[in-house]
């Protein structure tokens, strides 16, 4: 049996963890489940798993929480360091699920507690890649990437890394692919959190629909993996049934084709390093008439060149850009600014402030701050309103 934790388990990817680990009550059993303002449904997550442990960040839920849990033996606890406290639980398994960088200090935690940490948020390898990839060979954790393009080159490489020529993620190009500029300046949030394929939260559904996602998924490839920016690309694919695709130096190819469903990398996170049988979709080779790939399109699309910008800029730009994006998106998602102008946020921010070198957490957190700060400035100056409550809660 695997004692596994969920880190972020009322999110979407917490959701589809905790379907895999129900469904294999003959591998798995729940320690520790973590959320941030959700205690109703935590409580329940916890009393159909038979948690040991529920922890809600909000500190103002936590009377709601203990209530829920009376009378069933599951501790309760809430609060920002009783969830990095509930991180470095001794466990087999840790899904990061946590959205944003509020996710980087359990991640850490976790590197201490865990054998394995399943990495589902992206936001802290981008602005911390190098402190968590030493994290984690330090504390002897092991690292398994669960978003499905990452965890599809962790499946194509084996073991011959050192002959691999490039990688390739595939993007699905978002609700927006075919969409003029002109079009998408005057997107609404309610479009742009409708993804074609996934079932995914706002925040990372807008990210697709600008093609930050995509962004931020070459810079933490970068780090999982080691491989320069120059050996890793990014195609179209609208289909989203190839996760991504790894050439050889011998001109060889191989892709990784799974349905549209995140239990598929989550299952095989949780199985590692044996496969095992999950409640994911089947992916159906015969419903598939064709398969699509097509060039980025980088004036629609500019966040992908940006992200290779700051990669060769050093990682305080990629904090930057990783920061500015996450409260622009909040803004555009409150109502405060355009789609379009989620981009020139982050832009501005980048190029427009001092980026001192970064080399431990407390750096890499008052830079992430200070960056927040400057792009809550930014919107201020370029925003349609001059409603910013929504924008407080991420600082």
């Amino acid at each position: 049996m695997k004692r596994v934790s969920i880190l972020g388990s009322t999110g979407s990817v917490g959701k589809a963890t905790l379907d895999v680990v129900l469904a294999r009550p003959d591998l798995f059993e729940i320690d520790t489940l973590t959320a941030h303002t959700n205690a109703a449904l935590l409580a329940s997550q916890a009393k159909e798993s038979n948690a040991k442990l529920a922890v809600i960040g909000d500190e103002t839920k936590y009377s709601e929480l203990k209530e829920c849990l009376s009378g069933t033996g599951i501790e309760a606890a809430a609060g920002r360091a009783a969830i990095i406290a509930a991180a470095g639980r001794d466990v087999d398994y840790a899904m990061a699920a946590i959205v944003g960088m509020a996710g980087l200090e359990p991640i850490l935690a976790a590197t201490k507690g865990a054998e394995c940490v399943a990495i589902a948020n992206k936001e802290p390898m981008v602005a911390a890649g190098d402190l968590v990839m030493n994290a984690a060979h330090r504390h002897g954790a092991i690292l398994l990437p669960v978003d499905s393009e990452h965890n599809a080159v962790f499946q194509l490489m084996g073991v011959h890394k050192a002959h691999v020529r490039r990688i390739v993620l595939t993007a699905s190009g978002g609700p927006f692919r075919k969409w003029s500029l002109e079009e998408m300046a005057k997107a609404t949030p309610q479009q742009a959190v409708v993804h074609p394929n996934w079932q995914m939260g706002a925040k990372i559904s807008v990210d697709s629909a600008t093609m930050m996602n995509k962004a931020l998924e070459v810079i933490e490839a970068h780090y999982l993996f080691g491989f320069p920016g120059s050996q890793i690309d990014v195609v179209v694919h609208p289909q989203s049934v190839m996760h991504a695709m790894v050439e050889f130096e011998d001109n060889s190819i191989l892709a990784h084709m799974g349905a549209p469903d995140m239990r598929v990398p989550i299952t095989h996170t949780l199985g590692w390093p044996n496969r095992i049988a999950g409640p994911a979709q089947r992916l159906d080779l015969a419903k598939l008439s064709t398969l699509d790939f097509e060039q980025v399109d980088h004036r629609r699309f500019p966040a992908i060149n940006y992200a290779y910008d700051c990669l060769r800029n050093g990682a305080s730009a990629c904090i930057a850009m990783n920061a500015a994006n996450e409260v622009a998106v909040a803004a555009f998602l409150a109502g405060n600014i355009g789609f379009c102008d989620i981009f020139e946020v982050t832009r501005r921010v980048v190029e427009g402030n001092s980026l001192p070198k970064v080399d431990n957490l407390e750096s890499i957190l008052a830079l992430d701050k200070k960056m927040r700060i400057s792009a809550q400035t930014c919107i201020v100056s370029i925003g349609n309103s001059t409603r910013h409550a929504p924008l407080r809660e991420i600082l």
